[in-house]
């Protein structure tokens, strides 16, 4: 059909606006509002013509910059009053005069409108394919409890017959202002409307219609929001930590368009994400995820999977993509765009990576958390070791603080992969000072709640930082003892190497913080002094500096 049919867009753009002084040229996103108009129609599979109806010189010389041709518009037909009726059919029958020809279609695409997209577009023009079709026109649907005030009577009255809840309500339509496309002979100085009509529900994002600042704030997040592919697994050998700071981070970026992608066969991986609600695509081996991320095509890509290999993070690169790896002693850490390392404090002299403790991401709980407050007593002791605890320290420092003649509660949350669970259930089930858990959802109330905690020195010593309790890092592994945020200058006492201590070490060692309370209160005191609230803004300022140099320099 197209092919034998002309279709001209007209876009009425006048010079003054009330709401927004000169909004029709102020920059929307790096180029002027009425140029996202034009691009939209003109990438069009099916327009043959871009016009834009104006009086003000000025929008004239931009939309021919922007590649649309020109009609003016006379005084009579710019006052802020004047409805476009008679506007688009002015432009129309000057546009026909200086092609010599007529068109069959009009479509009004409105300059505020700069969402629409060029295949919305094309999908409305193909619904001419029915002859039976005189007039297509975007809205979006709605459904309210809307209310109608009645002047003369002064009162206001509802536009329902009955209250029901949201999913129930007849669903209304609003014109959007994206487009209203017509048959040519449907045009008059009062009408644009053809007898049979045809409304095209567009997405809420297209639906944006910009009349106030509000609109063009709106406007401007969506314009300038990222696609963000996380890559990142759990399973019982990998643990959950990397996914839930994955999550953290993209709890902060719902303004972005953020996907996972996942191992298929990480059915964890898949739980988690879908227990938060983020979208995500499944993979099989390597080839297949760079399938996927060629598909999705990211601004940015961020990999938390330990070490990388040069192969694999320069095939991302080949791809264009701005490659953010966290946690990463790998070779492909010196090609990156950047490595925020938190817990191996290392640097690759590449001035590509990013250490310490305030790019760690807290999760959510933690934000709204109080501090602690130390007291003289100690009533209750948390024993919170991670991984898969395979030198058995729950159960040890456990027997170690019993030993000490402790009598106050003791709080153990097991590993998330601890193999003597059940074993350690049924051997302390019946001492009534003791309460087990495993894979509580609230751990920063009993990091909180407790008065010492024993942990690994893994990512909980941050948490444990952030409530500021006093804590005894035990290592369970040499990779942990390079994890240099558990030291006394941050107000821990790290004993070392699991295997190098004996229980009677770990007895001794919890004594000593027991019976000394000016201690308690001095390592209480450090850790409350380190803010690890801003991990996000200091991680995202970074990336926000490093991407759009790079950005600048592609374009230099």
């Amino acid at each position: 059909m197209f092919n034998n049919n002309k279709i001209l867009v007209v876009i009425p753009a006048r010079g003054d606006s009330k709401r927004i002084f000169r909004k029709n040229i102020r920059l929307l996103a790096d180029k002027p509002l009425i140029a996202h108009a034009i691009d939209i129609a003109k990438s069009s599979k099916y327009v043959d013509d871009v016009v834009v109806s104006t009086e003000d010189p000025k929008i004239m010389r931009i939309a021919e910059k922007f590649g649309a041709s020109i009609v003016r518009r006379s005084p009579d037909l710019a006052g802020d009053r004047i409805p476009l009726d008679p506007v688009v059919l002015d432009a129309t029958v000057q546009k026909e005069k200086q092609a010599f020809d007529e068109y069959d279609i009009v479509i009004t695409i409105q300059a505020t409108s700069p969402l629409l997209k060029s295949e919305t577009l094309d999908k409305a023009i193909e619904k001419f394919d029915n002859f039976n079709i005189d007039t297509v026109i975007s809205v979006s649907g709605e459904k309210n409890l809307r209310w109608g005030y009645n002047q003369s009577e002064n009162r206001y009255f509802p536009l329902y017959s009955e209250r029901l809840i949201q999913d129930y309500l007849p669903t209304e339509y609003v014109e959007t202002g994206g487009f209203f496309a017509t048959r040519r002979g449907f045009l008059t100085p009062n009408s644009r409307m053809g007898n049979n009509i045809e409304l095209m529900e567009i997405s809420r994002e297209e639906s944006i219609n910009i009349v106030s600042y509000e609109d063009w704030w709106v406007a401007e997040r969506y314009l300038n929001k990222k696609k963000i592919a996380f890559i990142v697994n759990a399973n019982n050998e990998i643990g959950i930590s990397k996914m839930y700071r994955c999550i953290a981070l993209a709890s902060r970026l719902l303004s972005d368009n953020v996907l996972f992608l996942l191992d298929e066969n990480h059915k964890m991986s898949i739980d988690i994400v879908n227990k938060f609600n983020f979208s995500y695509m499944l993979y099989d081996g390597d080839d297949e995820l760079f399938n996927l991320l060629k598909r999705f095509n990211p601004h940015i890509v961020i990999n938390d999977i330990s070490d990388t290999s040069k192969e694999y993070v320069n095939r991302q690169k080949d791809l264009g993509f701005f490659v953010i790896n966290f946690e990463d002693l790998g070779a492909g850490s010196e090609d990156a765009d950047l490595v925020f390392d938190v817990l191996y404090e290392h640097d690759g002299g590449f001035g590509n990576i990013f250490i310490g403790y305030k790019y760690y991401l807290l999760r959510d709980e933690f934000y709204f958390q109080p501090k602690k407050i130390v007291g003289p007593e100690v009533d209750n002791v948390l024993i919170a070791f991670g991984g898969d605890d395979s030198n058995n320290l729950t159960e040890r420092t456990l027997e170690s603080v019993l030993d000490s003649g402790y009598a106050g509660r003791i709080d153990v949350i097991l590993p998330f992969n601890y193999s003597k669970k059940e074993e350690i259930i049924q051997k302390y089930e019946m001492r009534h000072n003791i309460q087990i858990y495993h894979r509580v959802k609230n751990i920063s109330d009993f990091m909180l709640r407790a008065d010492i905690v024993f942990s690994s020195a893994g990512r909980k010593m941050y948490e444990i930082c952030s409530v500021g309790t006093p804590c005894i890092c035990i290592c369970q592994n040499g990779r942990e003892q390079t994890h240099s945020f558990g030291s006394p200058e941050n107000g821990f006492i790290n004993m070392g190497l699991a295997e190098t201590l004996s229980n009677e070490d770990i007895k001794n060692q919890f004594k000593h913080v027991w019976q000394d309370f000016e201690l308690r209160q001095n390592m209480s005191n450090i850790m409350k002094s380190i803010d690890l609230k801003h991990g996000f803004e200091n991680i995202w300022s970074v990336i926000e500096q490093k991407y759009w140099a790079k950005e600048f320099e592609q374009k230099i």
